[in-house]
């Protein structure tokens, strides 16, 4: 097993900074597979956006000062998962890319969003911490 590998075994949050950055690498590789086409562009500049935020938000949420803020954080980073869902959607439903090429990313964001989501239902339930009553 790699080092890299290991330390994410490990480390949950480290996990997510490795698989939100690659998330973002990947977009930026759809995105400059995209044809030069107008609307493609388009497209995929909003993409590209979108998809890249997710790792930043999520890496401001792991330094986030209150549960709050941890939560508004991740809760961003869920709007910038299912805005990039949407344009994957419009550029394989559009014919711009195949439906085919895009099943490992769409399903990279499911996941991702499925993490997100029960990090901040934890968060937003769980009993504080006897410093914080």
């Amino acid at each position: 097993m790699s080092d890299e590998r290991r330390k994410t075994n490990e480390n949950p949050k480290a996990d997510l900074r490795v698989r939100t950055k690659a998330f973002a690498l990947r977009v930026i590789r759809l995105y400059c597979s995209l044809p030069k086409l107008t609307e493609a562009q388009v497209l995929g500049k909003q993409l590209l956006r979108s998809g890249t935020s997710v790792g930043a938000q999520y890496r401001e949420a792991v330094r986030a000062r209150s549960r709050a803020e941890f939560v508004s954080k991740i809760e961003t980073a869920l709007q910038e998962l299912e805005e990039t869902v949407y344009w994957i959607e419009l550029l394989a439903d559009g014919g711009i890319v195949r439906p085919v090429s895009l099943q490992n990313l769409l399903r990279e964001a499911e996941e991702l969003t499925a993490i997100f989501v029960r990090s901040a239902k934890t968060a937003k339930t769980s009993r504080k911490p006897t410093s914080e009553k």
